[in-house]
């Protein structure tokens, strides 16, 4: 298949439960409620769905997108097709009405100047302006409310059930009566514009059954669940785009959940720091005091976290960091999605260092690892990063429901007064079992063996300050050696082999959808590929295992710096010639014909080379 034949493949008329809503406002007028409502009155008709919002790093006045991808067949990748435009921003109208192509939908303000259209379009012209005014008479509500009359107009032509729009927004507005009464106004308003005044479009939404017991939620929500499951009572952080939503999500859980119940007292500590510095130092504090405890942050925090990560991986502090991954560097664009914080997480800190990292590709994911992480972080003592990124973290995605976790947290290596009372001896940084991981004792451990100096200095088993070369050496060496011990204890990686396969894909994090996508198209076109998706570093052995099976091997990471391959190549060197990076770093989330462009370029370039 060439170049314009795919294209072709790729770009085809819109079907019912087959088709994107592109919706065009401006930041800050309050059409997020309304998206929400489309998004889950379609997926409430059991139709698989996912929505991706392209927002500006301002609080309000410049242009923002919201795409919603409607798929029964459950692709919930970013796609480029624009099906039907909902344009409320005049600015931009434009460019968004040029970027629709044949046989799309267009829902256009009245009286807004607009382009020439070409006739293989479907046009509406709605009254956006005279219909809100009967319904609200303050003119900033009205930018507001006016969003809610697309809402009516676009399920009326696309055939979304009424009912299951108003559940949507009763979902939504449900505890403040008057805003969803003047909601309720506004959708209905638009529905009976569309019933009187515009044809159905030519696709629309079908019920179907498949999203049954399903839920919709982002990522930052799920990650804020896990923690709370997973025992989280200390939390310090710094607002910063795109992370600032899990912390406050966390907080809102933890305020509702976990109270005392005979007292009503906050049974954890919550902290609005001053700066990322801040923030990860006090969550050393509370670690080393025996908490559970955890920050939040993006790329610009994590570098301000630098050394005392590495002050928590000399002196074993257990700490877990979840970094929302957004474009850099610097301040870079902090609205959009990026896997490029993966290199320097691995190695955080100077000095030699090596950290265990968690790669969430989806929002059972992001609710998984937030108990896993601190599991481990406690387990190995050491920080544990969990790399999300914005699109999962601030994008709303369809999941199974989370399972209520059933085993019991693992405190790891933790000696009470009843163990030390059979001890001759304590040494905090001793290797008794071999594995690399000493027992610790937490402050307040009432035996007099329990006491040792905490420091990030030189140190020996004893946790004596000392500058002794072989000592030093000797302790690197055994930090090396709890380093390999985790590989047994992260999370697998999850391998799906096609039969006869010779071509392998590894991929991490969101770039997965994209990916999963992506093997249809190629193996529609002839090419079977086999799926390796990681989960965690350090690597387990299935990884090497999947490259030397395979004749070639595309990583496909969004970076320009090809990470992931740089790490599989520093780990697996004898293997380095099978790896071929498939990058992609325009901040927008990942999108399956980019994925099969690259690997179809770079099969044909093989195919030359032979």
């Amino acid at each position: 298949m060439d170049q314009e034949d795919f294209e072709a493949e790729t770009d085809l008329t819109a079907t019912n439960n087959d088709f994107s809503i592109h919706v065009a406002t401006v930041n800050g007028s309050g059409s997020q409620t309304a998206n929400t409502t489309l998004i889950r009155a379609i997926f409430q008709m059991g139709v698989p769905v996912s929505g991706k919002n392209l927002f500006p790093s301002n609080i309000a006045g410049l242009p923002t997108w919201f795409t919603i991808r409607v798929s029964e067949r459950g692709y919930l990748a970013r796609t480029r097709r624009n099906d039907v435009l909902v344009g409320m921003n005049p600015e931009t109208s434009v460019e968004d009405i040029s970027a629709m192509g044949p046989g799309s939908v267009l829902v256009l303000n009245e009286g807004v100047p607009s382009p020439r259209i070409p006739e293989d379009r479907t046009v509406y012209k709605v009254p956006f302006n005279k219909l809100v005014e009967p319904l609200v008479s303050d003119p900033k509500l009205r930018k507001l409310v006016i969003n809610m009359i697309y809402v009516g107009v676009v399920a009326h032509i696309l055939g979304i059930d009424p009912q299951e729009v108003d559940r949507a927004l009763s979902a939504q507005l449900g505890r403040k009566p008057k805003a969803l009464d003047i909601n309720r106004a506004a959708v209905k308003a638009g529905t009976e514009y569309a019933a009187q005044h515009l044809k159905p479009a030519p696709f629309g939404v079908e019920r179907r059954s498949k999203t049954s017991g399903k839920i919709l939620i982002e990522g930052n929500q799920a990650a804020a669940l896990g923690a709370m499951f997973g025992g989280v009572t200390f939390l310090s952080w710094y607002p910063i785009t795109p992370s600032s939503s899990l912390a406050e999500s966390l907080q809102g859980y933890l305020e509702r959940y976990r109270r005392d119940p005979k007292t009503g007292k906050a049974t954890f500590a919550v902290i609005q720091a001053e700066d990322e510095i801040a923030a990860i130092g006090m969550v050393l504090g509370a670690s080393w005091a025996g908490a559970r405890a955890m920050t939040t942050t993006s790329g610009p925090g994590l570098s301000l976290m630098t050394e005392f990560t590495g002050f928590a991986y000399y002196a074993e502090v257990p700490a877990v960091i979840w970094d929302i991954q957004r474009v850099g560097p610097s301040t870079g664009l902090p609205t959009r999605t990026s896997q490029a914080d993966l290199l320097s997480t691995a190695f955080l800190s100077h000095g030699d260092t090596k950290h265990i990292i968690l790669l969430p590709a989806t929002v059972e994911d992001c609710y998984a690892f937030g108990m896993k992480a601190f599991d481990l972080a406690e387990r190995f003592q050491t920080p544990v990063f969990v790399l999300s990124d914005l699109d999962i973290g601030m994008n709303v995605w369809m999941s199974e429901p989370f399972r209520y976790p059933e085993k019991p947290w693992d405190r790891g290596k933790v000696l009470d007064a009843e163990d030390l009372a059979s001890m001759a001896t304590f040494e905090r940084y001793r290797d008794k079992d071999g594995d690399g991981v000493p027992y610790r004792t937490l402050p307040g451990t009432d035996h007099p063996l329990a006491g040792y100096f905490t420091r990030g200095s030189g140190h020996d088993e004893k946790a004596a300050y000392t500058e002794n070369a072989e000592t030093y050496a000797r302790v690197m060496d055994r930090l090396a050696k709890k380093y390999e011990t985790a590989r047994s204890s992260v999370p697998p990686p999850v391998l799906d082999r096609a039969p006869g396969a010779e071509v392998g894909i590894l991929g991490f994090g969101s770039s997965h959808w994209g990916i999963v996508e992506a093997r249809d198209l190629l193996s529609a076109d002839g090419l079977k590929t086999s799926y390796l998706l990681l989960k965690a570093i350090p690597f387990t052995s299935d990884v090497r295992s999947f490259i030397e099976a395979c004749d070639r091997v595309y990583v496909v990471e969004q970076n320009r710096d090809a990470q992931m391959a740089s790490l599989l190549t520093m780990e697996y060197p004898d293997l380095a010639t099978k790896l071929r990076p498939v990058l992609h770093y325009d901040g927008l989330p990942i999108d399956a014909p980019s994925v099969v462009e690259r690997i179809q370029q770079r099969e044909r370039e093989g195919v030359l080379a032979r």
